[in-house]
């Protein structure tokens, strides 16, 4: 169920890569039980986004608050392309990430469950398709029970099949009261498991709102027609901040 109060609020968020200015004065919730989803053009700052709410980098300005509960892990992150040390099964691997925040071994079993992969427990990471590994990477994101669980690209390069799979255990995850934010370009999968759309710009956030409000709010019948909405210009540019490319 979806709540109300945000675990993690940006306010106001800059960041500039040297004189290039990639977010401006961005501000979003994530709220508990719920899946945001970060969708929006090439280049439009998607991932310095993700990453600045993860706190793998301090945004330029601005401010990022934390409001859930005191965990010996906050955030869970799952980056677009996650690696694994080759060698180390499945379940090594979750033991291994395990005992960084101090969960026993069963946390391993409990999680590799939760996204499917207990049949591959036992099967070393570099054996794993790609889907597996996204899967693997997701477990790896909830170790510890981190009230949010960052997502960035989790369907990207995946077949239809195993996308559907992963935004799946991402609903779940928010079914279990965890605020999930993830990016997407993949706006079917997107219009399917999220409460919470947020369309960015040029470094803007240009709409947010549920899909059923932002369809009425444009007269459409489809996230994708938002989207072309809120976008505009030319759907075929990758954007740089300040022009085209």
């Amino acid at each position: 169920m979806t709540d109300a109060h945000p675990t993690l609020e940006a306010d106001g968020i800059d960041h500039d890569y040297g004189t290039v200015s990639v977010l401006e004065d961005v501000s979003a919730t994530v709220p508990r039980g719920a899946v945001t989803a970060l969708i929006g053009p090439n280049g439009s700052g998607k991932t310095t986004l993700i990453r600045a709410l993860a706190g793998l980098h301090e945004p330029t300005g601005g401010t990022i608050t934390y409001h859930g509960p005191e965990t010996a892990r906050r955030i869970g992150y799952l980056p677009q392309h996650p690696a694994f040390r080759p060698g180390f099964t499945c379940r090594e691997t979750l033991r291994f990430y395990a005992s960084l925040v101090g969960a026993g071994d069963s946390a391993a079993m409990k999680h590799l469950d939760r996204v499917g992969l207990v049949d591959a427990a036992d099967r070393p990471v570099e054996a794993l398709s790609g889907g597996m590994t996204r899967l693997l990477g997701i477990a790896q994101a909830t170790i510890g029970d981190p009230p949010v669980v960052v997502l960035d690209e989790p369907g990207s390069g995946l077949d239809p099949g195993m996308s559907a799979h992963v935004f799946d255990v991402a609903a779940d995850l928010a079914d279990d009261g965890i605020a999930v934010l993830l990016s997407s370009h993949d706006l079917e999968l997107v219009e399917r498991v999220a409460d919470q759309v947020l369309v960015l710009s040029d470094g803007q956030i240009v709409q947010r709102g549920s899909t059923t409000a932002l369809e009425a709010r444009y007269g459409v019948d489809s996230l994708w027609s938002v989207y072309e909405n809120a976008i505009g210009g030319d759907l075929d540019t990758v954007r740089v901040q300040g022009g085209h490319a």
